[in-house]
């Protein structure tokens, strides 16, 4: 078996990766390294949590580690998609290169130009930046690319997802031509493809899993649901995630729920929280410094649940994570493969349960066409938003025999009885002896007015006066059919 010894790495690298506490490389690390070592181009394709960030570096603090850096002319240059993920990258450097003398740059968004300004002026070994910050510094006249002898692009497909590969262009043709490059991707779509053959020269590929796979450490499960009407397909969706944690118990240690949209992420962060869960959002429209400390919690395990969009927590290094939610299905079939990538790493197990309509259908069948298999369907938890409708009819039936129809009644008490229904002779006698009646008086006559007449008479008679009957054309023959027409 190969050790990290046997990589031939500088030797203060290989005693900082022992107090990290590793011995073995991954997959990806045994066979990424060597050619990196060489100077060769590598393309990396490789499921997220299979320690890409090592892979590149390790082998870029072994090379960097002769030689000196210029003001505002870094030797090696890191691009990440996003903040989080440029952070984490800065971290494994800090980690690795603690006993050798080179220095870092992080450019990233909500930290100010200043501060940065500075760091480039006295000279960086190793530039980490995201795409459109780096831009801005390049623009400014603050920095130099001339100088990189490495460049190393990070989950390459979310550049895509995410617009960066028109950036990812120009920066490519800032640097020097004789540079390295390290390509590191999850998927490979044609896009990336055209970017690889443009921009790398004979690379090496290292692809240590089937691409577009999921690990098979994580226990899958889908979670489909019809919502009793439409527009509570939110609100039932929610009490289904809160009764999956219930029923997880004390096997859920901590979990990340993924939404599709960054306002969703709020709502299921505030919800969570009204129900007496410890849940936090992230998304790209918080304040830098709350990301920091909403991940920081999360980390060191102050905070139980992560709510995020894709874009906020892509390439997150946190290897204890136990669950993933999918409180809604990716839309993009790859993002489903990195969502559920946040669980199950370093030969953990973990478990990624996904949550349903019948509107996300057409997004199922991509996913599935994607990994190639149908995801396992699990059986979700009764709720009072999703379980089966019941009607007054089903729950008087179900009640005992004694009890049936007293709901009934006491609905009905109040209420006026409708006209003609028929009480009975015992509680008529009862009513008439208790309450005195008064004697009837028959109302004013009126002046009579044509046709007035023959209802008077049929009072008198005891009929009612106050609705003429329907008069047939046999009792009355109306006077215009009487009437004679000449021709």
């Amino acid at each position: 078996m190969t050790k990290f010894s046997d990589l031939q790495l500088d030797p203060k690298v290989l005693q900082a990766v022992a107090e990290a506490g590793y011995d073995t490389p991954t997959p990806i690390q045994a066979q990424g390294i060597p050619p990196a070592l060489e100077g060769r181009d590598v393309l990396g394709i490789a499921q997220t949590g299979t320690g890409k960030t090592a892979s590149f570096t390790l082998p870029l603090i072994t090379r960097l580690n002769r030689g000196r850096a210029r003001a505002r002319m870094p030797r090696s240059l890191v691009l990440a998609p996003t903040r989080e993920l440029a952070a984490q990258v800065a971290e494994n450097f800090d980690i690795y290169a603690k006993y050798t003398r080179l220095t870092k740059a992080l450019l990233i968004g909500g930290v100010s130009f200043g501060e940065q300004d500075k760091l480039i002026d006295r000279g960086v070994d190793v530039l980490i930046a995201t795409p459109g910050r780096l831009l801005d510094h390049f623009e400014r006249g603050k920095l130099l690319l001339t100088g990189v002898e490495v460049m190393v692009v990070d989950e390459a497909d979310r550049m895509l997802d995410m617009g960066f590969i028109p950036d990812i262009e120009r920066i490519f043709s800032l640097t020097p031509f004789t540079r390295q490059t390290l390509f590191f991707s999850a998927t490979m779509a044609p896009e990336i493809e055209r970017i690889t053959n443009q921009f790398l020269a004979s690379a090496v590929k290292v692809e240590v899993a089937r691409q577009s796979t999921t690990s098979e450490t994580i226990e899958q499960a889908l979670f489909s649901f019809t919502p009793s009407r439409k527009d509570r397909s939110f609100h039932e969706k929610r009490a289904l995630l809160r009764a999956l944690i219930d029923r997880e118990g004390t096997g859920l240690k901590n979990a990340i729920i993924f939404c599709n949209r960054k306002i969703d992420v709020d709502v299921v962060a505030k919800s969570l929280k009204k129900h007496g869960y410890d849940a936090a959002p992230i998304h790209g429209d918080l304040d830098q410094s709350v990301r920091t400390r909403t991940l920081e919690g999360f980390r060191d395990g102050t905070l139980r649940f992560l709510v995020a969009s894709d874009v906020a927590a892509r390439g997150l290094d946190i290897p204890a994570v136990s669950h993933v939610f999918n409180f809604d299905v990716p839309s993009h079939a790859e993002d489903y493969v990195h969502r559920i990538g946040r669980t199950g790493r370093a030969g953990r197990l973990g478990k990624a349960f996904t949550l349903s309509t019948p509107s996300d259908e057409k997004y199922l069948d991509a996913i599935e066409h994607m990994v190639q298999r149908p995801l396992p369907r699990g059986e979700a938890p009764e709720t009072a938003g999703t379980a089966p409708r019941r009607t007054r009819q089903d729950a008087d039936s179900a009640k005992p025999p004694a009890q049936r129809g007293h709901s009934a009644t006491r609905r009905n008490e109040g209420r006026k009885p409708a006209r003609g229904a028929e009480r009975e002779p015992e509680q008529q006698k009862a009513e008439q002896q208790s309450v005195p009646q008064p004697e009837r008086q028959p109302p004013p006559r009126q002046p009579e007015r044509a046709g007035t007449a023959a209802r008077d008479q049929r009072r008198d008679r005891g009929g009612r006066g106050d609705r003429e009957p329907v008069v047939g054309m046999g009792d009355h023959v109306p006077e215009f059919l009487m009437r004679a027409f000449r021709a």
